[in-house]
């Protein structure tokens, strides 16, 4: 087989900001106090296309984090605790790129479905289509409360109203047809009404008319990625998703999460090949091991006690300074876990996996929250990528890095020239849009089906 045929990894770039270990902001070469200037995110824009990236990712959250561990001085913030809104940074990011996708989060659970379609189209539409859009349903009490809600929705009803969104919100990109937008000077005819159609939704939590008031988007649909590997969420992204960003300690859990959700995707009607899964990964790269060795220990060395506690409490949204600290991983009834259901059961398996301490988890989750570290010179971590993409478990990565942008440039010099050298991966963008970059075709309308678009807008 020639390495033009050999199947090749796609990579995404996580936008951690100022990187993604609990105390990347400490490290001397973090850009913190640059995560609110527009430089910072053309720079990391720039060095991702410049490493050929299919996209750069940029997470949210709703509310200021804070702690749930009563055992931590509430006076002072030991973390950054925001994250800048992504559709401020978005139009940025692509002004300053040509080919790299940009996927950011977007909440079903605070946002409604026609402002959501409406901005990404607009993105997708500004980006010459490269926009990608990760479908969270929020899980967090400060972030409810910020919306007039007491506690949040419990996770069969966050999923429900999200598969609802997610209907919605395609049937509004497919409530033009392709060639709707007419723009004909000469003939003085700017769109075609008879192919402009309201969608006329009725549903448990939506009620919406449409039709969407910008023309559908250059890739039909963004790409739609989605993270939740619980039962409900792997059923969620089989019906939904293009694209599973995922956590994974072993090749095993990898391989189990992405064949489920491709059997299920099959079940739903879909194909098993039509989803990516880019699990996360933070990497620490040297020119020799032991230069990746001491950048990780030096990070390491900043962490303060608890902020693997205040990022674990995040994640889960647990209190667990009730647990002593040189115990085993506290066994809860997962259904009392109101935050990352799987989040909570990969890491009590990796707990008992690997014989570890409560202290000792959370300073993992405070290294790279729950995902895989993979530590050595280009060579050893080109290895480490390979065996779970030789293997099938997944399709290539989400690469975390330890402070930004330094550290995604070390990857962009260092370690993509090694996987390029292998044959794994692209030495040049092929297409241009982002459904180009991950191989998936664009979707045909729903409103092909005439359950969806029930006729022309009137005047």
């Amino acid at each position: 087989m020639s390495i033009k045929q050999r199947r090749q990894m796609h990579l995404a770039a996580f936008c951690g900001q100022p990187g993604n270990h609990a105390v990347s902001w400490r490290h001397p070469l973090a850009a913190t106090s640059a995560i609110l200037s527009s430089s910072f995110y053309q720079e990391v824009a720039r060095t991702a296309e410049r490493g050929l990236f299919d996209l750069i990712f940029l997470a949210d959250i709703l509310a200021l984090t804070e702690s749930r561990s009563a055992a931590r001085d509430q006076s002072l913030i030991h973390e950054v605790p925001f994250r800048i809104d992504p559709f401020s940074v978005l139009p940025i990011m692509a002004d300053a790129t040509e080919r790299v996708g940009l996927a950011a989060t977007a909440s079903t659970s605070y946002n409604e479905p026609f402002n959501i379609a409406r901005r990404f189209a607009a993105l997708d539409h500004l980006s010459q289509g490269r926009i990608g859009w990760n479908v969270v349903t929020t899980a967090s009490e400060p972030e409810a409360r910020n919306f007039g809600a007491e506690a949040v929705l419990n996770h069969a009803q966050r999923y429900a109203r999200a598969g609802e969104f997610v209907e919605v919100v395609r049937k509004l990109w497919d409530s033009w047809q392709d060639d709707a937008l007419v723009a004909d000077k000469g003939r003085g005819i700017y769109a075609d009404r008879s192919k402009i159609r309201t969608i006329n939704h009725k549903g448990d939590h939506f009620q919406v008319r449409g039709p969407l008031n910008i023309p559908r988007p250059p890739q039909g649909h963004p790409v739609l990625f989605q993270a939740g590997t619980s039962e409900i969420g792997r059923d969620f992204a089989a019906k939904t998703a293009d694209a599973v960003f995922l956590a994974a300690q072993t090749r095993e859990e990898a391989a189990d999460a992405s064949t489920t959700i491709r059997l299920l995707a099959e079940r739903h009607g879909r194909s098993a090949s039509d989803i990516r899964f880019l699990p996360g990964v933070l990497v620490f790269v040297g020119n020799t091991r032991q230069e990746a060795i001491e950048k990780q220990e030096e990070l390491n060395r900043l962490l303060t006690p608890d902020a693997g506690y205040a990022l674990l409490g995040e994640l889960l949204n647990v209190d667990l300074s009730q647990f002593p600290a040189d115990g085993p991983f506290p066994d809860l009834d997962v259904n009392t876990v109101t935050g990352i259901k799987s989040r909570y059961l990969l890491l009590k398996a990796m707990a008992e996996r690997e014989r570890l301490t409560l202290r000792h988890v959370t300073e993992k989750v405070a290294s790279a929250a729950g995902h895989r570290a993979v530590v050595g010179n280009p060579s050893d971590v080109a290895d480490q990528l390979e065996d779970w993409f030789a293997a099938g478990a997944v399709d290539g990565y989400t690469i975390m890095s330890p402070h930004m942008p330094g550290a995604l440039a070390d990857f962009v010099d260092l370690v993509v020239p090694e996987l390029q050298r292998r044959g794994l991966f692209r030495t040049r963008y092929e297409g241009r849009t982002l459904r180009d970059h991950l191989g998936l075709r664009k979707p045909n309308p729903v409103g092909d089906d005439p359950r969806y678009l029930e006729g022309a807008i009137s005047r």
